[in-house]
């Protein structure tokens, strides 16, 4: 039987051994495990940077609409603020005192032998600054008030009695005045025309050729408040 040498066994048994080596093996899955952390590193880092990217774009076009929102809150504002001010310009307009109607009203109440030598008429405003709104520690909002303006007129009548009986005239010219539409409405039932002064009789003179009496008549109407 023939025998088989093999010269090069040795130097393949090296080989071999040489290829099982666990030292380059653990190298190999090294170098791929730090090319796949790399590449995973990498992929990673770009999405960052897409995102950061959209991120900024995004805060960007959130800065423009709060910008405008804020333009909007605040013209939204000055109209509501120009609306309160005509809607109290118009309520203002619609009742404030007219000086025509109150002569007008005169006209209506005439008694013979009675002539108004002296009409005064006094307004007065009184302003009240706004109120602001409160928040205390425990989160209570107490709300403001806003700015109001206190109205008061008062309407003096002089006028002069020479009938034949000085002074009997006094009572019918108050008691026309009172149930006179126009002082009616602007009076109300609670406050009535008020007899202030009387005179003495004045004898006649130059320019009355007959006996008078003076008096004082007073209108004040009801408070308004605006």
């Amino acid at each position: 039987m023939p025998i088989r040498l093999n010269l090069l066994a040795e130097v393949q048994a090296a080989e071999d051994m040489r290829r099982r080596d666990p030292v380059k093996r653990a190298i190999w899955v090294g170098a791929l495990l730090a090319a796949c952390m790399l590449a995973w590193s990498s992929y990673v880092w770009l999405n960052t940077m897409v995102a950061n990217r959209n991120l900024s774009k995004i805060a960007n076009q959130i800065g423009q609409r709060t910008n405008e929102f804020r333009v909007v809150m605040e013209n939204q504002k000055k109209v509501e603020d120009i609306q309160k001010k005509l809607g109290q310009l118009n309520k203002l307009a619609s009742s404030r005192f007219l000086q025509g109607n109150l002569l007008n009203a005169l006209q209506q109440t005439t008694v013979d032998d009675v002539q108004v030598t002296h009409l005064a008429v006094k307004q007065e405003y009184v302003y009240t600054e706004e109120g602001k709104g409160k928040t205390n520690t425990e989160g209570k909002v107490t709300l403001g008030k806003p700015a109001t303006v206190k109205e008061s007129i008062a309407v003096t009548l002089e006028a002069k009695d020479s009938g034949a009986v000085p002074g009997d005239q006094v009572n019918p010219f108050k008691e026309s005045i009172a149930t006179n539409a126009y002082f009616l409405g602007a009076l109300g039932r609670t406050n009535e025309v008020r007899l202030n002064f009387v005179s003495p009789p004045n004898p006649a003179g130059p320019n009355d050729p007959r006996p008078f009496r003076t008096f004082t008549l007073e209108c004040r109407f009801p408070e308004k408040t605006r």
